[in-house]
């Protein structure tokens, strides 16, 4: 997995640079504002971005749009002190992968990073449980003010079941134990689910799920 960072703090990138070298995580470039990160993007092409929000010129969010437009591949991770829902929510919208908190442990950090080979959105229970209400919330509003979903070919029987899952909160790993599959299955059908419903990544399934009553807002308040 090769990393790229996007931050003008300068003192904590050379620490996280260090931190993910020592944990044999290849960074292949840091970027200090919006504008450098695409650039620099498009020249590498890493595999993941680490990026800020809050930066000179072209902020963080704007750039993620920016890159997944050109490299809907390349996964992106904000990486911020903020937690504002505001920020949260658009970095979602623009196609970040996940969302972490600067404040998070080294192994925490680490743990949720590792997720993104198993296709996994990288986020605290706590910043899901917030995305998850926003997604309710908007499923509630009335059809003229709700953008329009696009309409999916048919999921299967075992696609449905995967997403409700996956809505739910659930690592590939429980959802495999679950229906006794490998997480290489979890996976494919996790593939199949954003090709048919015509999604970016994870969260965004998630997102159709909740508006189109799939799972109900109580299953995922409870967790």
């Amino acid at each position: 997995m090769k990393v790229m960072l996007a931050d003008d703090h300068l003192l904590f990138v050379e620490g996280l640079q260090n931190l993910l070298m020592a944990n044999e995580i290849p960074v292949v470039g840091v970027a200090r504002n919006g504008n450098e990160a695409v650039a620099m993007a498009q020249r590498l092409r890493p595999d993941v971005i680490l990026m800020d929000i809050q930066m000179p010129g072209c902020d963080g969010l704007e750039a993620t749009r920016l890159i997944k437009e050109q490299m809907p591949e390349t996964k992106i991770v904000m990486l911020t002190m903020s937690a504002d829902d505001d920020h949260l929510f658009l970095a979602i919208k623009n196609g970040a992968s996940g969302y972490l908190l600067k404040s998070l442990d080294a192994d925490e950090f680490f743990e949720l990073l590792s997720g993104l080979e198993r296709g996994e959105a990288p986020m605290t229970r706590s910043l899901a449980t917030k995305l998850l209400t926003e997604f309710a919330h908007q499923a509630q509003r009335p059809v003229e003010e709700t953008p329009t979903i696009n309409q999916p070919d048919q999921l299967t029987e075992r696609q449905t079941e995967v997403l409700k899952y996956i809505a739910q909160g659930w690592t590939n790993k429980e959802i495999a134990e679950t229906l006794y599959i490998t997480e290489r299955t979890v996976k494919y059908h996790l593939q199949e689910i954003l090709q048919k419903l015509h999604l970016r990544n994870r969260t965004q399934a998630v997102a159709y799920a909740v508006r189109t009553g799939l799972i109900e807002e109580s299953e995922f308040l409870a967790e």
